[in-house]
């Protein structure tokens, strides 16, 4: 029998931290006791936690871009971000893959099927470390995305869909003046052509948007699609995302957003990177700020996969909760939230053996061990 024994860790259990000991078999969860045994892997006090969840991450359009204009071989690029998330912590991940965007000629634009692609490939083949999944981000305003999204639907990676508007005047870009500094930055508008630019993107959110959510609403009730509301920055916003069956805020940008969604039912999900550097590159809401009222149910490390395990600890500290409470942001919520709560998300007898072990040294915590599924995978 294929059996691994972990010992003398620092056991986060759903409700409490016993000093330990975790038994594997068969890639599951067989035991779990206090107390410390002579033999098997000893963790000499550090901290053992269920493997991290990751719902929305753009890491994989990282690695396939690492510079602008960079184009990497596809495949690679793909285990390149896999080996990313093993080594951040991640055990199951929903690739976030982008439907449409607002800019012409972005990569978006083209990227989606190859990306549906190789993560579908890659999942299959055995070629990664961790479980992915699929969450499609569609742009609302863009007017190809139902019609799209419509093709995946029974993909049997699929597992959330998001509904994102990235209009210039509004929800993540309310304030003009961030909108041009990122376009201009990231997609190479110029001055002279931003004018047009917004005026563009305006009127085509105008034509599609409201039909496309209407749409896609459906398409996900249909196929019991976990869906998300994106960047809700009013109350009214909030209130058309329950309207339309999302379980899901990702990245609400104001304080008052945040309050209706954690109110009428839905998780809040915020940013990592936003813990981490203290605040939003786009001006919106501080995560640390909701996260101090309760008002975060998720956490998701967005663009830079390592800041999870950060945040774990940043949180614990900031709150004064102990690390099985504030771990739950990045495991047990995210795992209900897309429906595999029942075999992962926590540690408990007969789940899937993904679990971390992290050394924490009061600077930065640094993870030692990523186990999915039984095996070691970093």
């Amino acid at each position: 029998m294929n059996e691994q024994i972990y010992t003398n860790y620092r056991l986060q259990l759903p409700n409490q931290e016993i000093l330990g000991t975790l038994v594997v078999r068969e890639g599951l969860i067989a035991d779990i006791q206090p107390g410390v045994v002579s033999q098997g892997q000893n963790g000499e006090g550090d901290y053992l936690l269920p493997g991290l969840i990751e719902l929305h991450t753009d890491n994989l359009e990282r690695c396939m871009s690492p510079r602008p204009g960079i184009r990497w071989p596809l495949e690679a690029a793909a285990v390149y971000h896999d080996r990313d998330l093993a080594s951040a912590g991640v055990t199951t991940v929903c690739d976030a893959i982008a439907i449409g965007d607002v800019a012409a000629g972005s990569p978006r634009l083209i990227n989606y099927a190859p990306m549906i692609d190789v993560v579908s490939q890659g999942q299959i083949a055995g070629r990664f470390c961790v479980e992915h999944r699929l969450h499609l981000r569609c742009e609302l305003a863009y007017e190809q995305v139902y019609e799209i999204t419509a093709q995946y639907i029974n993909h049997p990676l699929l597992s959330m869909i998001s509904l994102m508007d990235h209009t210039p005047g509004q929800r993540q870009f309310i304030r003009l003046d961030k909108f041009k500094e990122y376009y201009m930055g990231k997609h190479g508008v110029t001055a002279d052509q931003m004018d047009e630019f917004i005026s563009t993107r305006q009127q085509k959110q105008e034509i599609y948007a409201q039909k496309n959510r209407t749409a896609l609403v459906e398409l996900a009730k249909n196929q019991g699609i976990s869906l998300a509301s994106h960047d809700d920055a009013t109350v009214e916003h909030v209130k058309e995302a329950v309207q339309d069956g999302a379980v899901l805020a990702e990245f609400p940008t104001t304080l008052e957003a945040a309050k209706a969604a954690h109110s009428l039912g839905l998780q809040v999900l915020m940013g990592a990177p936003n813990l981490v550097l203290g605040g939003s590159h786009s001006g919106n809401v501080s995560a640390m700020e909701l996260v101090l009222q309760n008002l975060v149910d998720v956490i998701s490390s967005d663009y830079v996969p390592q800041s999870l395990l950060q945040s774990i600890f940043m949180i614990a500290q900031k709150t004064e909760k102990p690390i099985y409470e504030a771990m739950q942001l990045f495991t047990s919520n995210p795992a209900k939230a897309i429906n595999v709560f029942s075999d992962r998300g926590s540690l408990e007898i007969g789940k899937r053996a993904d679990f971390i072990t992290v050394y924490d040294d009061g600077i930065v915590p640094r993870l030692t061990t990523t186990i999915c599924q039984g095996d070691r995978v970093a």
